[in-house]
């Protein structure tokens, strides 16, 4: 499986957010986390529901998982 945070990063816009480490202070991650998310990398629950706290939104708001490979 995959992970897109492109919904997280057309949220920043629409928030008026210019910059990606400005989720730190606000949603009280690490700047590991950041990284992670630029990655497109898994992070935890604990972290998304930080996210999504900061950002008046759900996880389907902000990222979307998708399948790679085949299923056989």
């Amino acid at each position: 499986m995959d992970v897109n945070y492109s919904k997280l990063w057309k949220r920043f816009r629409e928030k008026g957010i210019k910059n990606k480490t400005d989720l730190i202070p606000l949603a009280g991650i690490s700047t590991n986390i950041l990284a992670k998310l630029g990655k497109g990398e898994f992070i935890s629950m604990d972290s998304m529901q930080k996210i999504c706290k900061a950002l008046d939104c759900d996880v389907g708001d902000i990222c979307v998982i998708n399948e790679v490979g085949d299923k056989s």
